[in-house]
């Protein structure tokens, strides 16, 4: 369990991390967090962020775009459903499946980003996975919540830490 004021973090994320635990007191550090995460998630990871409303999710994605390289504004793809960030190193794929009610349809249009995705070898980041049907073994989990004044985020790494 890692927990940090500034969401700054040290070591390394692979096969043996089960959990991380992160104290998220502004945007800023929420952003920051994406910045790390950015720079120590594996290669072509798909990221599944969940969280109520407001918890913190579209800041976490432009922090991992800044740490990506990529300078363009990001905003929640609510109603695009997908935005494709090709000048990041690696590309940065961010769904948002909020307005998909049925898992069939987050199912389709998951599993063709994915595959887009994996070829380019970019980041997915996943808004509202929990409008998917699919069991995602191989994906990293972060889970964001409001607590006090601020957020905790929860990272889980793949049931299938194989990376």
């Amino acid at each position: 369990m890692n927990l940090c004021r500034d969401a700054e973090a040290s070591g390394s994320l692979g096969a043996d991390s089960t959990q991380q635990i992160w104290r998220l007191e502004t945007l800023e550090t929420t952003r920051a967090l994406g910045q790390w995460l950015a720079q120590n998630l594996p290669t072509g990871s798909i990221l599944l962020l969940s969280g109520p409303l407001g918890a913190g999710k579209t800041s976490l994605v432009q922090g991992l775009a800044a740490g990506l390289g990529i300078t363009e504004p990001i905003t929640s793809p609510t109603f695009a459903l997908a935005q494709h960030y090709p000048q990041g190193t690696p590309q940065l794929v961010h769904l948002d499946l909020y307005r998909l009610e049925h898992p069939a349809a987050a199912d389709e249009l998951l599993l063709q980003e994915e595959e887009e995705a994996r070829a380019a070898g970019a980041l997915m980041a996943v808004e509202w996975p929990e409008r998917l049907g699919l069991d995602l073994p191989d994906a990293w989990r972060l889970e964001l919540r409001h607590q006090d004044e601020g957020r905790l985020a929860q990272l889980t790494s793949p049931r299938n830490a194989s990376t």
